[in-house]
């Protein structure tokens, strides 16, 4: 079985993606519903990026990172750091477990057609993770609201939707910052 390692620049590489996404956390760059409070933003997108790059263990040290970053600079917001890991490790998983099963390299994502079915599946996964959540966790945190409320208040389809919407802007730009501007040079272009 295959270790799951990181070498030195890679460990500096995901630091910064981390930094990144915590840094776009704080300014808040994205669009919040104002009905229902979630936001469409881009703190995943360094956490896609990472998995571009290096495989499932970065973009894994890059999510968790980001997530701790965000819970201890701004600590009102570890609700939404701690749904943002939640929801987004599907996605990289399912891209990762598409390649593995296809026995591809990371470079295999090169073309943005090899990216439909495993974030179709990733999405689904993502979906049935995050509607309880929301509903039975986030939802009664943040709001007060008993599930049952919260049901009545905002129908599930609202919440898949921005969680759709959420997972194609995560990979989409992911993949546009890593393989229209090259970035994937310095990838390992392993099957991480």
């Amino acid at each position: 079985m295959k270790k799951f390692t990181l070498n030195s620049r890679e460990v500096a590489i995901a630091a910064a993606l981390a930094a990144l996404s915590a840094t776009v956390q704080l300014i808040h760059i994205g669009y919040q519903s104002p009905q229902w409070g979630m936001w469409i933003d881009v703190v995943a997108v360094s956490w896609i990026i990472a998995y571009f790059l290096f495989g499932i263990s970065s973009s894994l040290l890059v999510s968790l990172v980001g997530a701790v970053i965000i819970t201890l600079f701004a600590p009102d917001t570890w609700l939404g750091a701690s749904m943002k890991f939640v929801a987004t490790v599907p996605i990289a998983l399912s891209l990762f477990l598409w390649t593995m099963w296809r026995k591809k390299q990371l470079s295999h994502w090169a073309k943005p057609l090899h990216i439909v079915i495993p974030l179709m599946v990733g999405i689904v996964a993502r979906c049935l993770i995050v509607l309880p959540l929301n509903y039975y966790y986030a939802i009664p945190i943040w709001t007060g609201m008993s599930p049952s409320q919260a049901m009545m208040a905002i129908p599930w389809f609202i919440i898949v939707a921005f969680n759709v919407v959420q997972s194609i802007v995560d990979v989409g730009l992911a993949w546009v910052i890593v393989y229209r501007f090259k970035l994937n040079r310095f990838s390992r272009g392993q099957t991480e």
